[in-house]
């Protein structure tokens, strides 16, 4: 994993990505896994693709809110039973989830796209734009809990 990266650049990084063909989650978390350089085949981003449209087209949970709480575990999440290690993992996921309901109220897909036609281009910029400030506030709670620096400061 890198000692540094640019928080604006994965902004950005996730926003292309998914602009240019991923959808929310699978653009999240191959974006995270590029910047911050780590070792985890292309697979983790097959696991994101049930995700997008609110779980499966379902218009549940962001697929951005998702695909940045794959993210949070894989950096903050436990892989052996009864580990204490899984209270950080749920104060961080639980810190994404609060933010992201304050600013936008919502975390239903189907509330923060109502009213917009699913093939409009006011949805997926709506949803780029989602896809990008996720990614920003996963990077920033990963920088300041594994002090990385932001090469933006």
């Amino acid at each position: 994993m890198v000692k540094e990266v640019s928080i604006s650049k994965i902004q950005k990084d996730a926003e292309d990505l998914f602009r240019n063909g991923f959808f929310c989650s699978e653009a999240m978390v191959s974006c995270m896994r590029s910047n911050f350089e780590l070792d985890l085949p292309e697979e983790v981003i097959a696991m994101a693709s049930a995700f997008p449209v609110g779980m499966g087209r379902s218009k549940c949970v962001c697929g951005a809110v998702s695909g940045g709480m794959m993210c949070l575990g894989y950096f903050f999440g436990r892989t052996k039973q009864k580990d204490p290690k899984v209270e950080e993992s749920l104060a961080v996921a639980k810190e994404l989830h609060d933010w992201f309901k304050e600013k936008n109220s919502a975390l239903c897909c189907r509330i923060l796209t109502k009213g917009m036609d699913m093939a409009s281009g006011e949805h997926k910029e709506q949803c780029i734009r989602f896809t990008g400030e996720v990614a920003r506030k996963v990077a920033e709670i990963v920088c300041r809990e594994k002090d990385i620096r932001n090469t933006d400061v």
